[in-house]
Formats: structure tokens, sequence, C-alpha cells
């Protein structure tokens, strides 16, 4: 990796929710000021977005500066092995799932420059302000398609397993890297697939890179290499490493103490090892990873205060009971990691797991209660409940994604105009559009401010524009009741009908002028936007939406950004996802 990009990893694996990473182990392991990275196929600046509403246009900028001239270095290939020939796979199109089947169509990148898709991916500052883009963009990554022509194609798949675990995807990171053959894997593929291996809770999947290792991440070979023996069986060769690096003294505290446990747990090692958590101040990388595949939870204190990628990663943890990882569960569903029958399952498991005579203080017996209470009232009591125990603007989304299933069974009624909006909210939040669709028949029985959440919300959402009433006189009306700072509200409803084609264009410009929304400016991100959609590159639109909406709530998101990916998603068959996000907008704000 390019010496001040984003992945330049010197001592170790990208620390936990490090946007510019550093080492795994603590400082004095190494010295990653002034260590260099292994070469790549990169080599371009890496200033990191700020997260502000002036982030998105800076950093395109500097991605179309940082290519001009750009000396770039090609990675020298991996060492062969011996496939057979129809066991092989081409790397250029790594990936798991179908792009048709997406809706992105088989080119998605098209002829966009992969160099400068790269760096805009190694700039992402994660996660996103949406949990629509959040799942839009983890397909896109996913996706089975061709690499751009001016990169390497194992680079490419380790970018996009880099922003994978960046935002939270830790079986999605593994699979990708698992769609390219070892033998292909470059110096940047190494690195990612063993901070994958963490992320993922496998020490056992370090073990095919160990030989790589030597180069890269010298100061962890030993370590490696005693994980891997005892996971051998060859005990003695492993107690051997692991005393080797005591001795040498580069690592010690929990970290060699941690490397020990995992030697501890293979075969015929009759090692036993206590690790002290106490001195402990944060949790990074090699902690997690190893702490967790020896089934041990890391302190509260330690959960509490690392990142919410890593709560998301501690979620799909298989070693722990469902009710430790409940409150890691409900931050993926609200980032967009776990689905919302995934949450359901998980708390069906905790259920299941609780002692009777506790059931009655927990949410599991809540949420049930919301699925099969005696009557409708007492499924919405349970559901009021639910909503209101969510304590952040992110857990509020995660009750949403939780009660998204039990709003279905509410049947849509102008006296339930406090719910209402919580009801459609948490309808979208799961994807069901055309349930939400039918509380519009309720809306000319509510009072203004309900009808006015609902509307909005179905306004953008729904799957058909007819019958919701948008009009200029409607929207005006909107704007003369929003509450929010700078009228955010309504530039992002404005923004949002503009980039479906639910209000015409004179419509737009008209409000835009009156209300002073700021659609029309013009900047090099809506620039590099405009060209993806004319191109058709649904990849590179997803992308690009993706940057939009990094870092930060929907309420500092500039509403011109919001317009032009819209409307770029709208254009190149991804209408869906444009709907679900512009919706999310408005319940979020």
């Amino acid at each position: 990796m390019a010496g001040a990009a984003a992945l330049a990893l010197v001592a170790g694996l990208p620390a936990i929710a490090q946007d510019r990473p550093e080492s795994i182990l603590p400082p004095g392991f190494g010295d990653p000021a002034t260590a260099p990275g292994p070469a790549t196929n990169n080599s371009a600046s890496a200033s990191r977005p700020t997260g502000d509403r002036q982030s998105v246009e800076g950093s395109a900028v500097e991605i179309v500066e940082s290519l001009l001239g750009d000396e770039m270095a090609s990675s020298a290939p991996a060492a062969q092995v011996e496939y057979p020939r129809t066991a092989r796979r081409d790397p250029h199109i790594a990936g798991t799932l179908d792009p048709v089947d997406l809706g992105i169509g088989s080119r998605p990148w098209g002829a966009a420059s992969g160099r400068s898709l790269e760096i805009l991916m190694r700039r992402m500052d994660t996660p996103l302000a949406s949990r629509w883009a959040h799942i839009g963009l983890r397909n896109a990554l996913l996706a089975r398609t061709p690499s751009p022509a001016d990169v390497n194609p194992a680079d490419w798949a380790a970018e996009r397993a880099w922003l994978l675990l960046r935002l939270g995807e830790a079986d999605a990171g593994r699979l990708l890297i698992a769609s390219v053959d070892s033998n292909r894997f470059t110096p940047k593929m190494n690195q990612i697939a063993l901070q994958s291996a963490l992320a993922s809770s496998d020490p056992s999947a370090m073990c095919p890179l160990e030989n790589a290792l030597g180069k890269l991440e010298p100061r962890v070979v030993a370590l490696v290499s005693a994980i891997c023996a005892s996971l051998s069986g060859e005990s003695e060769r492993a107690a051997a490493d692991i005393e080797a690096a005591r001795r040498r003294g580069r690592v010690g505290g929990i970290d060699l103490a941690l490397a020990d446990k995992v030697v501890g747990a293979g075969a015929e090692t009759a090692r036993a090892v206590t690790v002290e958590w106490e001195p402990v101040d944060r949790l990074n990388s090699w902690r997690y990873g190893l702490s967790t595949a020896t089934g041990m939870m890391p302190p509260d204190r330690l959960i509490n205060s690392s990142s919410l990628q890593t709560k998301a990663w501690l979620s799909r943890a298989p070693m722990f009971q469902a009710t430790q990882r409940l409150p890691s569960a409900r931050v993926a569903a609200a980032l967009g990691v776990m689905s919302s029958q995934a949450l359901i399952d998980l708390y069906a498991t905790s259920y299941d797991a609780t002692d009777p005579d506790e059931l009655g203080g927990t949410e599991a017996w809540q949420l049930r209660l919301a699925f099969i209470g005696k009557d409708q009232d007492a499924r919405l009591t349970a559901m009021r409940t639910i909503w209101g125990n969510a304590d952040s603007p992110l857990d509020r989304v995660a009750a949403r994604v939780l009660l998204s299933r039990a709003a279905r069974r509410v049947i849509p009624d102008a006296d339930l105009q406090s719910d209402a909006p919580d009801l459609v909210a948490s309808l979208l939040a799961g994807g069901f559009d055309r349930d939400a669709a039918r509380w519009a028949r309720t809306l000319p029985d509510m009072d203004h401010e309900p009808a006015d959440k609902v509307w909005a919300m179905l306004a953008l959402g729904a799957p058909e524009a007819r019958g919701l009433g948008i009009s200029a006189t409607r929207i005006e009306n909107f704007a003369d009741r929003d509450k929010s700072e700078g009228k955010q509200r309504t530039a992002l409803l404005v923004a949002g009908l503009a980039g479906l084609g639910r209000i015409t264009p004179a419509l737009a410009g008209r409000l835009n002028r009156d209300l002073q929304l700021g659609l029309g400016a013009k900047t090099g991100w809506t620039g590099l936007m405009d060209g993806a959609m004319q191109r058709r590159q649904a990849g590179t639109a997803m992308l690009l939406t993706a940057s939009a909406l990094q870092g930060g709530e929907f309420d500092q998101i500039r509403a011109v950004y919001m317009f032009h990916a819209i409307n770029a998603l709208q254009k190149t068959g991804q209408g869906y996802l444009a709907r679900m996000i512009a919706a999310e907008a408005l319940a979020r704000t």
C-alpha cells in the first residue's frame, strides 16, 4: 500500500476504528511514523475526509487531482501454487453475488478508473449515515463483476474487502477474500486477509498467510507461527515460538498473553494462561480477534468504548450466547450489517435461553408481545415500550428495524396517529414499502404534525406517487411547518422528490429558489456523480452515494448531494434503494 495511503499498515494490522490504520499492537511494538508500508499498485495521496458538509466535495476533487501525473507501481506477483486448472478462479471477477440479480448490471463499474475508485474507497469515513446506503454499498462490493482495467485485480478485491471490514461487515469481507485464490494474493491482500481473520475471530485463517508475513509483518510472524503450529498439533514448536517471542521482549502484556491463550487452545499443549485486562485501555484488532476466538468476552468498558464497526463484528461472533451479543446486534442492525429477521432470530434464541422467571423484564418478552399480543392494543403497547427504551438516534433505528415485521400486523387507522410515524418508519426500515403505503389513506384524518411526518416518508418511499397529493401547495405547507434547523427536512424532501422524478424540474427549480435550498450547486462531486449516471455505471453511482453519506447523520448531509445521489440511483436501475434512502432521510431527521 502506498506510503501515505489509508492502507499504509506499518508495524502491524489496522487498529479498529481507525481509517488511518496503525499497528495491531500497542506503542513500542513498532514505529509507525517511520516504518515503510508494503508496495502495491497504488501510490496516491490519502488525506482522509473530515465527515463535515464540505468533506465529500473536497475529497472528490482531491481524488481527481491526485491521479494527474500519478506514478503507479505494480505489485510483484505472488509465488505460484499448483492448482488444478478446473479449480482456478479468475481474480478479475472476484465476488460472490450475481450483479444482475442485484439490479446493477453485469458491468457496474463500467469504464471508470479503478485507481480513482480505490482511493475513494480507501478514504471512506465509516459508518454511513444511511442504513440503506450501507446495504446497497455492501451488495455492490460483493458483486461478482469484472475489475477495472487499470488496477491489479487482487488489489481491487482487497480494497473492497477492506472497506467492507470498516463498514462492520466481517462476514462479507471474508467471503470476498475467499473468492480470490491464495496464489494470487498480493501484499495488500495478505494484509487485509490477516485483518479479516481477526475480525472474524478465526486465527486459523491466518495460517495460509504465514509464509507471506515475513516481509509484510515481521514482528507478528513468531506469534502467528506459534498459533498455527498449535492448531496443527505441533505443541512443542508452538511453545518454543511463544517463549522465543517472550525472550525478545518486543511483545508483552496482554498481547502476548492472548496469543499464548490461543496456543493453549490447541491440541496437547497443556498450557494455562491468565489474561489481565485491568491495564488495557483500548480494544484493537489483535486483542479483539484473539480474545473472541477463545470465547473470552472483553470487558464491557472496552466494548462500550470501541467503534460501532467492532460491535458489528461482535454481533456475528458465534462463540458467544445470544444474550451476550444482543447489544452489539442492535448496533449491527441499525448500521445495516444485520437484517430485521436476523435480529428477531437472535432475540428468539435469547428468549429460549432465559429463565422463565426472568422473562417478564426482558425486551425479548416485549418483542414476543409485539407479535402475538392478545389484541392490537396489547401489541402496540409492547411496541411503544421498545421504541421508548431506545436511548440514542442509532438505537431508535435499531428499534424500528426490530419491529418492522410486527408493524405489518397493525391495521392503518387515523386514530393511531401518534404511533403512525414510528409504524411507517419501522415498515420502511425493514423495506416493506407496500405495507407502509397503506397508511396513505389515513392522512386526511390526521393532525398536521403526524400527517406531515407520515406523508413525507410515503411521498419518497411508497412504490407509487399516485394518491399521495404531491403538489407545490402540499410541499409549501410542509415547509411552513418545518421546524428543523435550516429547514433541512424540507431540503431533503424536495431533493428526494426531484431526484425520484416525482415533481417536475420546473417545480423543483421554483421551490429551490423560493426556499433557498441550494439544490443547483455544482461541485467536483456532482460532476462525478452525473457522469456515472450518464454512463449507467450503477456500482460507481452507489459508491459515490456512499461517499456523500459518509460519517454523521442526515442533518449534516447537504441536500444537493442527496438530489444527485437519488437521481443517479434512480437512473441506473436502483430505484428501490433510491426510495428507501430518501425516505430514511426523512425518518431520521
